[in-house]
């Protein structure tokens, strides 16, 4: 199933990030099965006290994690999210954060990836766990 010979930057061309990620900033900077890494901004996705809102973590991670396992499931297939958590740590209130998505496993009909969400003084602010369900797609 895995297929090392996609590019993964090709990839996010042609199948685009999706309108919440547009409007949330997310940039990707590195995407492979093995490791993506992008930024978002925290301007524009704060809640009211201005920390970046635990949502936009989990907006972030689950990008990340679906755009990799979607990856990593290769053409005729589909990567669905089926389950998530986030666990906040520290705060974000300025600058970019930085997400980092590796995969805990990639099996045939399920990936579990886990995303590390750092500020930009390299502090861990929350850490995401997703697992997708890889299907036929219709």
């Amino acid at each position: 199933m895995t297929n090392e010979a996609i590019d993964g930057m090709k990839f996010l061309e042609t199948r685009g990030v999706g309108a919440l990620a547009d409007k949330m900033g997310i940039e990707f900077q590195e995407f492979t099965i093995d490791r993506t890494v992008a930024t978002m901004p925290v301007a524009g996705n704060t809640q009211p006290a201005m920390l970046l809102h635990g949502g936009a973590y989990v907006v972030l991670g689950e990008s990340l994690g679906s755009m990799a396992a979607n990856l990593f499931a290769g053409p005729n297939k589909l990567a669905v999210g089926i389950d998530i958590n986030a666990t906040h740590t520290a705060s974000a209130t300025e600058g970019y954060v930085t997400a980092v998505c590796t995969p805990i496993h990639l099996g045939r009909s399920l990936t579990v990836h886990e995303i590390v969400i750092t500020n930009e003084a390299g502090k861990r602010c929350s850490t995401v766990r997703i697992t997708n369900l890889i299907k036929d797609a219709k």
